[in-house]
């Protein structure tokens, strides 16, 4: 390779050396380059206009030919007839030919995207005229704005726009549409949104809210809301909890926590809005109209408890405790309610003309029924308080002490409180408050009075020391005394006990003897009763056995009588007596003769007792028996007989 007289230093010419055998291929790149960039040039030198995938072609037109509109009408800027200026129509992304560069200019603008989250407000630079007093305007169909000829062409008005784009991509063109983001409107949990309208027919005469408009789904289609007559202002209607496509130049939206009424009271709703309604309260309550739901005033029937989306700007709601409610006249204490805050300790002068000051709680209750009427006549339960409450029972207690003297007002208490009690409840009822019960607390007598009190009580305290005490001396007195008696009591008590220990020893005795003696009556008088009792047994027995026996003997001895009165009467006397004494002998083995005969005597008959007794004696000491033979009882009647033992007898001579 030939080196040039001024060619590039010699480090250089080693570099450009080393691409020689690349040069074919470097010029093709450099060629292809110079292409790239004078491509747009060159294209649009030839009228061909490429439109990429994510732009759209914003078209301007310079001038016109011969035979061609020239000039926009007045007060428009866009044209839709091919005059000169900028073009309604925009070039999708694709080829277009015959765009001479001479004549049109086509601005690349990047599609419109509206991010999640967000809506897009549009804002037309051209159009027809707002309707007097509009402040947006109505929708026209233009395929969500993309399509700018078919907005004019269909009577799109200049101005903000009620309609809005939500999130997703768009052709706009931004010679006539300006695009605004803003935030979707967001409704926390527990929370309500409190809608004002910016455009709308004028508020009804007389209300301080529009009317109720339906159709426009929470106010999230303006041009429904404004072609259904919708109103301009605050609305009755709210918006609760959730994400809205809300048109911010259509509506301001306030966020306000919903209301809640607690449990153990109700809500008693004041309406500032709606028709007049009928008064519902009846003849007997002449201090304010009580209406029906959804008309203007004090509502009949109060809320129970809960969460509620009420518009409070159209709406007031009135608490009202349903549970016993305590109020303290006390400058140290006040309820969570807060009601009594502004109440304070009563100071009343006696009849004696001491200030002293009482605390005093009253118990009220406000029936759900009466709610209402407590606030239709009240406004509130703090005005029931300051106008009612706090001159009644303070007034009360005034009067009352100026009746008695401190001392006998606080020993009569009790009293002043019932009487208290039954007064207060008197003058509430009349105001549809139940009084429950009063209750005086402290009572804070004058100082000097206390002291002279105090005094009085401590000299009497002491005097009752004092007498204590001397109690207490004579009581030690007596307990020492008896202390020396005791210790001779010992002997005392042991001979009093051996007294008493012999008494009831001897008292043992008697009671035993007397026991034993009782005892043997006892035994005696029941023995003898036996006894009494088996003799009488047997004796009637004896009686009847006897009387028996002897019927028996009277039966036989007439049967024997008739027997022997036969056989007499048959045999002869004699006769039947020797028979009869035969039988007698033989059947009863009578000896006729004895077998020993002891005489004795003199001949004479003299000592003959003697010589019998002799031999008496002599038998016994033989062994002998002087045992007269038994004789049985006579059969028939007893006859004298007498026999001679001297031979033997014959009972047949």
């Amino acid at each position: 390779m030939q080196t040039l007289p001024f060619g590039p230093p010699r480090y250089l010419s080693g570099i450009i050396e080393s691409f020689a055998p690349y040069a074919s291929w470097l010029w093709l790149v450099l060629g292809l380059i110079l292409f790239l960039v004078f491509f747009r040039t060159v294209m649009q030198l030839m009228g061909v206009v490429i439109i990429p995938e994510d732009r759209i072609g914003l078209v301007t037109k310079k001038f016109v030919l011969f035979g061609e509109h020239k000039e926009l009408p007045s007060g428009r800027i866009i044209a839709l007839n091919g005059e000169a200026g900028f073009q309604s129509q925009t070039l999708a992304p694709g080829l277009y030919f015959w765009k001479w560069i001479w004549q049109y200019e086509v601005t690349l603008q990047p599609l419109s995207v509206i991010p999640d989250g967000l809506i897009g407000l549009i804002m037309s630079k051209d159009g027809g005229e707002l309707l007097p007093g509009a402040v947006l305007a109505r929708r026209v169909d233009c395929q969500m704005f993309q399509d700018a000829e078919m907005f004019l062409r269909s009577g799109g008005q200049k101005g903000r726009q009620a309609s809005y784009l939500t999130p997703g991509t768009y052709r706009i063109n931004t010679f006539l549409f300006e695009v605004t983001l803003a935030k979707m409107t967001q409704i926390k949990e527990n929370m309500v949104g409190i809608v004002t309208t910016l455009d709308g027919a004028p508020l009804p005469e007389g209300q301080i809210a529009g009317r109720v408009t339906e159709g426009h789904s929470n106010f999230q289609n303006a041009d429904a809301f404004l072609a259904a007559g919708g109103s301009r202002g605050l609305q009755p209607q709210v918006i609760l909890a959730g994400s809205y496509f809300l048109n911010t130049w259509f509506v301001h939206v306030e966020e306000i926590p919903m209301t809640e009424i607690s449990i153990g009271s109700v809500g008693v709703v004041i309406s500032y809005y709606g028709d007049e309604g009928a008064d519902v309260s009846g003849l007997d309550f002449k201090h304010g109209n009580i209406v029906a739901k959804g008309h203007k005033g004090v509502w009949a029937e109060p809320l129970g408890p809960g969460k509620y989306p009420l518009n409070t700007y159209i709406l007031r709601i009135e608490h009202v405790p349903t549970t016993n409610l305590v109020l303290n006249w006390a400058n140290a204490r006040s309820e969570a309610h807060q009601l009594d805050k502004h109440l304070s300790t009563i100071t009343v002068r006696s009849k004696d003309g001491f200030p002293f000051n009482l605390d005093v709680s009253q118990i009220i209750h406000i029936p759900m029924i009466e709610a209402s009427k407590v606030i239709a006549r009240f406004g509130n339960m703090n005005n029931l308080v300051s106008q009612v409450l706090e001159p009644t029972i303070g007034n009360y207690f005034r009067n009352s002490a100026q009746d008695s003297d401190v001392i006998s007002f606080l020993s009569t208490r009790k009293e002043r409180q019932a009487s208290a009690k039954e007064h207060i409840n008197t003058v509430l009822d009349q105001y549809n408050v139940n009084g429950v019960d009063t209750l005086i607390g402290d009572i804070a007598p004058p100082e000097s009075l206390m002291k002279t009190l105090t005094d009085r009580k401590l000299a009497e305290e002491q005097k009752v020391t004092y007498d204590t005490q001397r109690m207490a001396q004579e009581t030690r007195q007596d307990l020492e005394k008896e202390t020396a008696i005791a210790d001779i009591q010992k002997q005392i008590v042991q001979a009093d006990q051996g007294v008493q220990i012999a008494e009831r020893v001897a008292d043992a005795a008697v009671k035993k003897a007397g026991g034993d003696a009782a005892s043997v009556k006892l035994n005696a008088a029941a023995e003898a009763e036996r006894v009494k009792v088996i003799a009488d047994a047997e004796a009637r027995r004896i009686a009847l056995t006897g009387a028996a026996e002897a019927e028996k003997i009277l039966a036989i001895g007439k049967a024997n009588a008739e027997s022997y009165q036969l056989q007499v009467n048959a045999m002869g006397g004699d006769n039947f007596t020797r028979t009869k004494i035969a039988e007698i002998i033989g059947r009863d083995k009578v000896k006729v003769m004895p077998d020993i005969l002891i005489t004795g005597g003199n001949g004479d008959g003299t000592n003959s007792a003697l010589s019998g007794l002799l031999g008496m004696k002599l038998m016994e000491e033989l062994g002998g028996k002087t045992n007269p033979a038994p004789v049985p009882p006579p059969t028939a009647p007893q006859q004298s007989f007498s026999a001679t033992p001297v031979k033997p007898f014959d009972p047949l001579v």
